[in-house]
């Protein structure tokens, strides 16, 4: 009977290896001409589907919608039932997003695109048949005269590229993506394939960013031990959005912005502290990701020797004037001063932990305590700091965690 069991274990835990693999193809045609690409799905097998609901958005950033099988749309979804066999959906995507500002959040010239790959495909709700792990690709067709195309999930083929995304049934292309005349700088760094590309004339700072990035890369994952395979970081100057943002292995950074800022901060650092601790909020718990955030990216610049100590002393003391008069912490959306006044309790309780603890434990270790839930709280950041002391924290009795 012991036998038996352990068989039928055997076989549950090599089940996924039985599933029917089902290539689900993504073409996409850039257009620069319309601001626009041009998007085909393609199932190998669409019986192995029964429907993949899309929601489509905001009126307009999607058109032109052809099925095999049945298609419907429902407002702000659309549900494609496909057909059986070799089976496709195609449409066209609006690239050129523009911001309240006027300032573009994605664009695409006649010589190169910058954009971030969920724009391509919608987001959907999958129902497939038992026992099917569809197998998606992404490929594209540049338009003539452009080189290359980069994003940051790993290279199958020219300008192909394996979408695998464990945490979803469903695997569409996500993060940002940059097409046309490139210039690229790489590196590997640990584990991971470092790249930082922008269009050519575009004032990227390359081997300024690539440059920081290797400065810091030990100390930042000492703190968030992760290796992802791949980090890309994009830029561009022309008309786009003068910001920085993270998404899914990667990094958008204005080309104008600086490395670091005279105030101290460095925007790229706060991304790249962003995508690798990946802490969630929730119940008006945004300063804590915001305040975690800014207090790692200057952290980890003054551990890898980049900013001298009186410097270092000298953003302290802008924190606790710009923080001063603050006296609740929790918001939906947190102020800069909300922002000051928790980076400022989280270096008091990373003092707290060093002295109690005779320098074997910091606030490292319940950052790393908090990477493992899906999204925190208040309460949670207290108990998890609290474990980690071994005892309470004088520093969390403060009046604005209440």
């Amino acid at each position: 009977m012991r036998c038996q069991l352990l068989l039928l274990v055997g076989l549950m835990a090599s089940a996924p290896a039985w599933a029917k693999k089902v290539d689900l193809d993504y073409q996409v045609r850039l257009l620069p001409a319309s601001g626009q690409a041009e998007v085909r799905l393609t199932l190998a097998d669409g019986s192995a589907v029964r429907s993949l609901d899309f929601d489509l958005g905001k009126a307009g950033a999607y058109s032109g919608f052809q099925a095999d099988g049945q298609w419907q749309l429902q407002g702000q979804r659309g549900v494609w039932q496909p057909a059986a066999g070799k089976t496709s959906l195609s449409y066209r995507v609006q690239l050129d997003q523009k911001l309240g500002s006027g300032a573009y959040s994605s664009r695409i010239t006649l010589h190169w695109a910058l954009f971030m790959g969920d724009q391509l495909v919608p987001p959907a709700r999958l129902d497939q048949q038992d026992g099917t792990e569809l197998v998606a690709r992404l490929a594209f067709d540049l338009p003539d005269g452009w080189k290359s195309i980069e994003t940051s999930w790993p290279r199958v083929g020219k300008d192909k590229f394996r979408i695998d995304n464990v945490s979803r049934l469903f695997d569409r292309p996500t993060g940002w993506m940059l097409a046309g005349d490139l210039g690229s700088r790489r590196a590997r760094l640990g584990d991971t394939e470092v790249t930082v590309a922008a269009p050519v004339g575009q004032g990227m700072r390359r081997m300024d960013s690539l440059t920081l990035l290797t400065f810091v890369w030990p100390q930042l994952q000492a703190v968030f031990p992760r290796n992802p395979p791949k980090l890309l970081l994009v830029g561009a100057r022309d008309g786009m959005w003068r910001g920085a943002m993270a998404a899914q292995g990667s990094l958008y950074l204005h080309s104008a912005r600086p490395m670091v800022s005279e105030n101290g901060s460095s925007p790229l650092l706060r991304e790249v502290v962003q995508l690798f601790a990946q802490i969630r909020g929730r119940d008006g718990n945004d300063w804590l990701v915001e305040s975690l955030t800014d207090y790692y990216a200057s952290e980890l610049l003054r551990r890898s020797g980049g900013v001298s100590d009186d410097r270092y002393l000298a953003w302290q003391a802008r924190l606790s004037k710009q923080g001063a008069k603050v006296t609740r912490l929790k918001a939906d959306r947190a102020t800069p001063a909300q922002v000051a006044r928790g980076v400022m309790l989280l270096q008091a309780l990373d003092k707290e932990i060093r002295i109690h603890t005779q320098a074997k434990r910091s606030l490292d270790d319940v950052v790393r305590g908090l990477m493992r839930l899906p999204s925190v709280s208040t309460e949670d950041f207290v108990q998890i700091s609290e474990n980690v002391l071994g005892r309470r924290s004088e520093v969390l009795q403060s009046k604005a965690l209440r």
